[in-house]
């Protein structure tokens, strides 16, 4: 089975980015959300990240 990153739609925040990046790595969706945290308080990185990411990733199908 191939593994696809995907949107979460369950366990979202705001748009699933973070949801979707633990469900693929298989890590709770926490650590990601910090870490997109630390990386929008060091100049805003995490912020671009994160929109480029919600625009890129496809939603999860149902």
């Amino acid at each position: 089975m191939e593994k696809k990153l995907y949107r979460s739609r369950d366990g979202k925040l705001i748009c699933g980015v973070c949801a979707g990046i633990g469900e693929y790595f298989n890590i709770d969706p926490t650590v990601i959300r910090v870490a997109f945290a630390l990386f929008a308080c060091m100049g805003g990185s995490g912020i671009l990240a994160y929109l480029i990411a919600a625009v890129i990733m496809p939603p999860k199908p149902v």
